[in-house]
């Protein structure tokens, strides 16, 4: 019976861990879209944080200097549609091809189309025009620019790549220098589009804050799955890839 009795305990402690985890997340969700809709108001009306919208437009403007842009140019390149798209396919089947398993590549491929949907609808909702084409370094832009593109999708890939790192078998100082890395990009993605002209910085807080959010959920979704295959509500399949990591025979 001890066994028996050694297994239970480390199940209830697992359930209660992922009960902690599951209140966290949604507590980070519900945070972050009331901040989301915070910033929204205030950029609709034009007050709050985005009074301050064109004074730091400007002030990114004067000061410019080419080393700056060409930098802002190749850090905003990889937030372009046709570049988020070629990356995460490419990463999605790197991932099956090296995991031999498809919930990486499920969790990458649900995260970016998520990201994806959610610009769309909320640019559409909340109609905000960009700053002056005058203050575009580049390709004029006359689409809705609450939130940032760039920063929502390219925060929610770096982070995605950086999460899915902490769950693999790496080294620590791997996992802590590529969150590292994940973070730094996220922000000089967010920073480029403000310096190039293409949005306020509140487009660019709003990229962040809903990409943190969409993230939580997420992962909150992903741990009530696993809550619910740990309660056994849900039993979780044979998987034929962990059979074979495992060097025991597939029936």
């Amino acid at each position: 019976m001890e066994p028996r009795n050694s297994a239970a305990s480390r199940r209830s402690k697992v359930v209660s861990q992922l009960s902690r985890w599951t209140l966290v997340g949604v507590l980070a969700t519900v945070v972050g879209t009331i901040a989301f809709i915070l910033q929204a108001d205030a950029a609709v009306e034009g007050d709050g944080l985005a009074a301050f919208d064109p004074q730091l437009t400007q002030a990114f403007f004067d000061h410019r200097s080419a080393a700056l842009s060409k930098v802002a140019q190749a850090v905003t390149f990889f937030g372009e549609i046709p570049v988020l798209t070629a990356a995460t396919v490419i990463v999605a089947v790197l991932l099956r091809i090296v995991t031999r398993r498809w919930r990486p590549t499920a969790v990458l491929a649900a995260g970016m189309a998520g990201s994806a949907i959610l610009t769309s609808v909320l640019k559409l909702v909340i109609g905000r025009h960009r700053p002056d084409s005058s203050f575009m370094l580049g390709a004029i832009i006359n689409g809705f620019s609450f939130p940032s593109g760039h920063t929502l999708s390219g925060t929610c890939f770096f982070l995605l790549l950086a999460g899915l790192l902490w769950r693999s078998h790496a080294a620590r100082g791997l996992k802590i220098g590529g969150t590292v890395i994940a973070v730094v990009l996220s922000i000089a993605m967010g920073l480029s589009r403000v310096y190039l002209g293409y949005h306020w910085a509140t487009d660019v807080v709003a990229g962040w804050t809903m990409a943190l959010t969409w993230l939580c959920l997420l992962a909150t979704a992903i741990h009530l799955i696993g809550r619910r295959r740990d309660n056994g509500l849900n039993p979780r399949p044979v998987d034929r890839d962990d059979i074979r990591d495992r060097g025991g025979s597939i029936p």
